[in-house]
């Protein structure tokens, strides 16, 4: 959770984050609340990609202080890819094909809702599409990467709060920010 945080809060036009656990909720071993300022009816490019950034900060953060990889990140690679995925095939945001949309849904109702969703491109274009996808997210996890190696210190630091309190909300964050940016010792 440390690295989603980290990725949220040193990220500029990233959400403000609201609160950091690490009490496992459900099927959540942690959670990152941000809070949008106001109401978003549409997302930018840019946007998105500094989401999926946040998204892959914890998978970043693993391996940067872990050393290893576990199955930690699962739900935050799959919510990356859903998004990243529908950037390509729905909104038409990406550089290599452009603006146009892939795969046709269909909407039928029986026993519930059931969406099914009609291949209407190549076999070329989905090879394209998946590269894209593919390139997308590691490009977001690259960044995040690189930001959290930049600042494995504070990342540290920022963990080892989080294991002593569990919980931390948006000004205790801010703080422990300023503390680490003063060159003072962090109050762990």
């Amino acid at each position: 959770e440390a690295g989603h945080a980290l990725v949220a809060k040193l990220t500029p036009g990233t959400d403000p984050i609201h609160k950091v656990s690490i009490i496992p909720r459900g099927r959540a071993l942690g959670i990152t609340q941000q809070l949008p300022i106001d109401d978003r009816y549409t997302y930018s490019r840019d946007y998105l990609v500094k989401t999926l950034q946040v998204l892959m900060g914890g998978r970043a953060a693993e391996e940067l202080a872990l050393k290893h990889m576990t199955t930690g990140a699962g739900n935050d690679i799959e919510r990356a890819t859903e998004l990243a995925r529908k950037m390509v095939t729905e909104w038409g945001m990406s550089e290599k094909l452009g603006p146009l949309t892939f795969g046709k849904k269909d909407e039928q109702i029986f026993l519930g809702r059931e969406i099914a969703q009609h291949k209407d491109y190549s076999e070329k274009t989905a090879v394209e599409i998946d590269e894209e996808v593919k390139d997308i997210i590691f490009g977001a996890y690259s960044a995040a990467k690189a930001l959290l190696n930049e600042k494995f210190d504070l990342l540290d630091a920022f963990a080892k709060k989080l294991l002593e309190k569990e919980s931390l909300d948006g000004p205790e964050i801010e703080q422990l920010i300023q503390e680490y940016n003063s060159g003072l010792p962090v109050q762990v």
